[in-house]
């Protein structure tokens, strides 16, 4: 294992001792990145109107991937009404909110048919619940020690991006 590899278990396990739900929060959204990316391809391929429930939920995975991996802001062209958003979300009554909208648009895709779309919208509930529990309970919202965190006023020019590359 890498001494990089070592930092990066230590950031994670710290995260799970520090008691703070957004952190839960986070790491279940990276999570649900990576599994709505492969549930919505595996619900592609049914004949009734699941399909577009599988299509919504990969459009939901680089969305994920922006809110909750905010270096992404600072790789990718993005238009500033998107990192706007994006950065209205950092408070965890509006993760919370965000979360509930999207369980509830995989939750009505258990009105055409029960499917692995489920696990999707269990674990997005999960999501909002501990948002919702951290802003509860008066907890600061944080972003994980693994994750890089970003000020999006600190992206390059494109001239320091072109002589990195």
């Amino acid at each position: 294992m890498a001494i990089g590899d070592y930092f990066k278990v230590t950031g994670f396990l710290a995260d799970m001792k520090s008691r703070n739900l957004s952190l839960y929060g986070q790491w279940i959204g990276i999570s649900c990145i990576f599994l709505s990316l492969a549930l919505g391809i595996a619900n592609l391929f049914h004949v009734n109107i699941v399909f577009i429930f599988g299509i919504i939920a990969i459009i939901q995975a680089p969305i994920l991937a922006l809110v909750e991996i905010p270096f992404l802001l600072k790789i990718f062209r993005i238009p500033d009404s998107i990192i706007t958003f994006i950065q209205q979300l950092d408070t965890n009554w509006m993760r919370s909110l965000f979360y509930v909208i999207m369980a509830v648009i995989q939750w009505l895709s258990l009105t055409c048919m029960a499917t692995s779309l489920l696990t999707l919208a269990i674990l997005y509930t999960a999501n909002a619940l501990f948002y919702g529990g951290a802003a509860i309970l008066g907890q600061d919202f944080h972003k994980s020690n693994v994750v890089a965190t970003v000020q999006v006023n600190e992206i390059p020019s494109e001239a320091q991006i072109r002589n990195v590359l």
